[in-house]
């Protein structure tokens, strides 16, 4: 059977330094983005597993052909992160965790099918690697 890979959403600085631990840690992952300077950057970065997707046009979110184990989205903002939560929990009956510096958004997050919303002061959250 095929390893399940944890899939990244990290449009932000919290978001890099959790890949750079990914990397570090020597983790399957792939990163999931939604535009091409995004994509070269963490090409660049080294990752091996860069995915882009339109995160506006619904009838081109399509199940990935790899299993995908937990999922770690980080916010950037409100909108795009629920939309993230609307195309990846489909693909995962692991958890979803959802990373954010803001206070307000939980429900609506829990609401939409994240099982955690992780709040951060400055960004290290590579203890969630550890669960």
């Amino acid at each position: 059977m095929e390893e399940a890979i944890i899939l990244v959403i990290a449009p932000n600085e919290d978001g890099r330094k959790f890949v750079d631990q990914l990397m570090y840690r020597k983790k399957s992952f792939a990163v999931l983005t939604n535009n091409r300077a995004e994509e070269n950057m963490y090409l660049k970065m080294g990752v091996k597993h860069v995915v882009r997707i339109d995160t506006f046009m619904t009838k081109k979110w399509i199940v990935p052909q790899i299993a995908v184990d937990k999922i770690y989205i980080f916010e950037s903002s409100l909108n795009l992160s629920c939309r993230y939560l609307q195309i990846c929990r489909p693909w995962t009956s692991q958890e979803i965790y959802i990373v954010t510096r803001f206070w307000s958004p939980r429900g609506i997050y829990r609401g939409m099918g994240a099982d955690h919303v992780v709040y951060t002061r400055n960004g290290d959250v590579g203890f969630l690697l550890e669960r």
